[in-house]
């Protein structure tokens, strides 16, 4: 455990932000998967809503990056810092992945990235004042709902594309993963109205990166 202070944390924290927005993050370097899976033989409209859905995951992913950043930057326990930045290298892998899609079929990432980190980064930030319970709810719960999100783009996506379906279902898999510990470590359910603002956001953020 490591026990880091407001300046390491808010360096580490410019620091990801940087990396984020403008290079192919590392994470953990676990591989792509389907990387090994041909690629498929998709006409235009498909090959469009591939990349409309890839873009969407991505710039979920900078959201993720600036949550847990936020998050990390005032977490209360040294324990729970190791906990988000862990969990946020994790995530790191989900960036890249759908970056390398996204290049593999001729698109870009969302042109409105920086918005989207800034907006989550905050969102975590005020979470995380709220306390380490809290804060860990709002993780669990942002989780959740990413989890339903990429579950409808597994049934979105064209039958053939083997190779999207399997980064969509591990991401899937690892979101899953992080609501869980979240919530063992002591999240707490979060209001009602709470999850149907989150909701909302969530949705107006992936209408948009779904064409810009």
């Amino acid at each position: 455990m490591l026990s880091w202070s407001l300046s390491d944390r808010l360096l580490a924290a410019v620091d990801n932000a940087l990396k984020t927005l403008t290079v192919k993050p590392l994470g953990t370097g676990r591989p792509t998967p389907g990387a090994d899976l041909p690629e498929p033989d998709l006409d235009d409209q498909a090959t469009q809503a591939v990349i409309g859905l890839m873009r969407v995951n991505h710039a979920g992913e900078i959201a993720a990056q600036a949550l847990y950043q936020g998050q990390a930057l005032v977490a209360q326990r040294p324990a729970l810092y190791d906990f988000l930045t862990e969990a946020g290298r994790q995530e790191a892998d989900h960036l890249r992945w759908t970056q390398e899609r996204l290049a593999s079929l001729g698109a870009k990432p969302s042109l409105l990235a920086p918005l989207w980190y800034a907006g989550a980064f905050c969102l975590g930030l005020g979470a995380a004042r709220l306390g380490d319970k809290v804060s860990l709810g709002f993780l669990s719960e942002t989780e959740k709902q990413v989890e339903a999100h990429l579950k409808s783009h597994l049934q979105r996506l064209p039958s053939n594309d083997h190779k999207s379906m399997a980064i969509v279902a591990q991401m899937m898999a690892d979101e899953a993963e992080h609501g869980q510990a979240a919530r063992a470590n002591g999240g707490e359910a979060l209001p009602e109205w709470a999850q149907g603002a989150m909701r909302q956001s969530a949705k107006l953020m992936t209408s948009t990166a779904y064409y810009l």
